[in-house]
């Protein structure tokens, strides 16, 4: 019998929803989830990497990655107050090895798990207001000077870079609702002495820029997280705009520069927060901002008004000089001043195309045009009067256009014209949930390694349960190909202080690394990105690591007693019940005081709440005393085109086999699934269950064993064979229940180079 063949290769079409499965081309897939298109092949999602250095093991490895408070060192002979004025459970307190879990807050003293059994550790609420805590712990034999780290256990609310020191060695800040950070072998909190103390909700993400101060070799960091009373008399938690000064003698210090003196009944205005802060034609610019009024004599009243379309500049210097915001008109300063657009929509993103400045706003797109003149050097240009934007830290910039995300789609801004790049994906952008301050939970960044774009976001299914986001778009720019990564990140952001990786600091096999040794991921200051998630970790995004980082904690467990069942409290845990293979399955390890629960994977059983989950775990015993890790495995799902090459013949097809052209793995494996004629049906699923199913569906990515050629060979054709035809058959790569369970199969790489389809065309449909 002859078949005729067909290569499906190099792959360069990605996702594609905007036609009909059958119509879509043959090296572009219905479904493309937890792996996207790159160089001609499909590609595993990228994995993750914990930061840090100087853990003493597993246990407390996760712990560099999570933003910490250095409380000092042992003995510790009173209570020691914890920062802040939120305390929630999951919180942590590590003690040198020893780790102290939160499992409750209520007032008064409550006790904390303890990953060692002979050491006590307590948490002691002050209802207040204002709330406050203290922390107390017994442990035997601990050396004196061991030092004592608070984990806050909030969500990653901003990632930037502090553009001081050696070039590609910039220190990385991170924040979270409440404190500010700086990676150096941890992420340890800046501004102490200041008392630098944030208010904001977990939807008050920080802009941050990098300028000149005082005199120009001083490098200032502005921060804001626009959290402030947009109308009416300001409240006791909002939260002023920052610059931070790393070699000032006062490191902090509050921003709110005066653009009035005295006008009339008003005393002084102040602009006292902004969406975005940036330098642009040597000026410091702030637009959407909000201002404060300060009227009245012995008893002065203050109110906040918000500009949400103006731009405010400073002169031609320093910004923090004392009259550098002052306006033109106001007691003979000239050089500061502002500008409002012609629009009620409010500003909501800004980026750079070379050396224009492109603001978005709710529906329409601008330029903040230079005019050279000195009295007003700028004025707004419209570019598009229907397409803005939605997301504040969603935009990308390109050296020749600036992406964003709308409310009708992925917009790009060449400065001339703005227009949508997802047509082929056009109905995806709707699926961001606009609950719970959905749009602006979006964040981008730009992966130069991989030449892909991220974009963090709530998927609108889930969003009754969880806010945080839950999935992540990926975008080739290369070739304009889409696909979708199941992950919670709250923030995306640059690092550049890397350690080289040396053969003692690896922490996977070397044989499932596919970075070659002198490749860019494992050179010191290579710019790494990195992401931030809702309890307080920081990992660094790796596509050359094949699974992801251990970067959820378990606060408790508690078994049910019956069929196995275990409640495992994960705080914000954003997993999904897995049925059926759609869902989440979890890889749990270092839970300490039990046995029979680590080092295994777990489908999802059920979603109690956003705090809550279970699990059945046959063989669990004794109590659990914290320390527990959750890795996020994920699912790979790839659904091809629905093929018929006969299809302009009027023909039905029969695939008796295909190969596939695959990365060589150690021990990697999948399930393909076929269905016939646009239907649901799954040959495999329903073969199985008849017991007409003839062979095992499975697809080998590891040298046959009686193939000594192939243990040499980085790629490898294995066939699978199939015994159906119809009027189009449509494949599903996937890894079934068994093997997704298996660790040895689940943290495998996947690639896939090409397909070579064997067919030939059956009955005629008119006959």
């Amino acid at each position: 019998m002859a078949f005729d063949r067909f290569l499906i290769a190099p792959f360069s079409e990605g996702l594609r929803t905007d036609l009909e499965p059958w119509q879509i081309p043959e090296e572009s897939f219905a479904e493309l989830y937890n792996a996207y298109v790159w160089r001609g092949r499909v590609r595993k999602r990228f994995g993750g990497r914990l930061m840090g250095t100087g853990s003493t093991g597993a246990l407390t490895a996760p712990l560099l990655s999570r933003f910490r408070i250095n409380l000092g060192t042992t003995p510790i002979a009173a209570p020691i107050a914890l920062p802040g004025n939120t305390f929630n459970p999951g919180q942590q307190v590590s003690v040198g090895d020893n780790i102290f879990t939160v499992i409750t807050v209520t007032a008064g003293a409550n006790a904390m798990l303890s990953t060692n059994a002979a050491a006590t550790g307590t948490i002691t609420i002050t209802a207040g207001p204002p709330i406050t805590a203290t922390f107390t712990a017994t442990i035997p034999g601990i050396p004196a000077g061991t030092a004592i780290f608070f984990y806050p256990g909030l969500p990653v609310m901003g990632l930037t870079n502090y553009a001081t020191g050696p070039v590609n060695d910039h220190p990385s800040i991170g924040f979270d609702t409440r404190f500010v950070y700086q990676f150096t072998n941890g992420w340890d909190r800046l501004g102490v002495a200041q008392n630098v103390i944030f208010h904001g909700q977990d939807y008050d993400f920080f802009w941050t820029c990098n300028w000149t101060g005082i005199d120009d070799a001083a490098v200032v960091l502005f921060v804001t997280n626009y959290n402030a009373t947009v109308s009416g008399n300001p409240a006791a938690t909002d939260d002023p705009m920052w610059y931070y000064n790393a070699v000032a003698a006062v490191p902090w210090v509050q921003f709110a520069p005066q653009v009035i003196v005295a006008n009339g009944a008003i005393l002084q205005q102040n602009i006292v927060s902004a969406q975005i802060i940036l330098p642009f034609k040597d000026r410091l610019v702030l637009l959407n901002t909000i201002e404060q009024t300060t009227t009245g004599g012995g008893s002065p009243t203050l109110v906040n008004t918000q500009y949400k379309a103006r731009c405010r500049y400073s002169h031609n210097g320093s910004p923090l000089d004392s009259n550098a915001f002052i306006q033109v008109n106001n007691t003979g300063f000239d050089g500061g001043g502002y500008i409002d657009a012609a629009t009620d929509e409010a500003i909501v993103s800004a980026e750079y195309i070379k050396d224009r400045l492109i603001v978005y706003f709710e529906r329409s797109t601008w330029e903040l045009a230079y005019t050279g003149n000195q009295v007003l050097p700028f004025l707004w240009q419209q570019i598009n009067t229907e397409l803005g934007a939605e997301s504040v830290f969603a935009t990308v910039p390109f050296d020749k256009a600036v992406l964003g995300i709308g409310n009708t789609g992925v917009h790009a801004c060449s400065g001339a014209n703005v227009e949508r790049i997802d047509t082929k994906i056009p109905d995806q952008i709707f699926q961001i949930a606009n609950k719970s301050e959905g749009v602006q939970r979006v964040v981008g960044i730009r992966d130069y390694y991989v030449e892909m774009v991220y974009w963090t976001f709530p998927n609108s299914a889930e969003s009754a349960t969880f806010k945080y986001p839950n999935q992540v778009l990926i975008y080739n720019y290369k070739t304009n190909s889409w696909a979708f990564n199941d992950d919670c990140i709250t923030m995306f952001g640059y690092y550049e202080q890397q350690l080289g990786t040396t053969w003692s600091s690896l922490t996977m096999p070397w044989s499932d690394n596919n970075s070659t040794w002198g490749s860019g991921v494992q050179q010191s200051e290579f710019r790494q990105v990195i992401a931030g998630n809702q309890q307080g970790y920081v990992f660094i995004v790796d596509p050359d690591t094949p699974n992801n980082a251990p970067v959820m904690s378990i606060t408790n467990i508690v078994a049910t007693g019956t069929n196995n069942i275990l409640t495992l409290t994960v705080i914000d845990h954003t997993l999904q019940t897995q049925v059926d293979n759609n869902g989440d399955y979890i890889y749990i390890t270092n839970c300490q005081g039990v046995t029979g629960i680590n080092d295994n994977i777990y489908p999802v059983q059920a979603v109690v709440d956003s705090n809550t989950i279970q699990i059945a775990v046959p063989g669990y015993a004794s109590t659990y005393s914290g320390g527990g890790s959750i890795t996020r495995v994920s699912m790979i799902d790839i659904l091809t085109k629905q093929f018929n090459p006969y299809m302009d013949q009027g023909r039905d097809v029969y695939i008796a086999k295909i190969d596939f052209g695959v990365l060589a793995t150690s021990s990697g494996e999948l399930t393909v699934d076929y269905s016939p004629s646009a239907t649901p049906l799954s040959m495999v699923k329903d073969g199985a269950t008849t017991g007409t199913l003839m062979g095992t569906s499975v697809l080998q990515t590891y040298a046959y064993p009686d193939v000594p050629i192939e243990y040499t060979s980085t790629r490898l054709w294995h066939p699978l064979y199939f015994q159906v035809d119809g009027e189009c058959i449509q494949f599903e790569i996937y890894l079934s229940q068994a093997q997704i369970t298996n660790t040895l199969i689940a943290f495998q790489d996947f690639w896939l180079e090409g397909m070579v389809l064997h067919c030939m065309p059956v009955r005629s449909r008119l006959s």
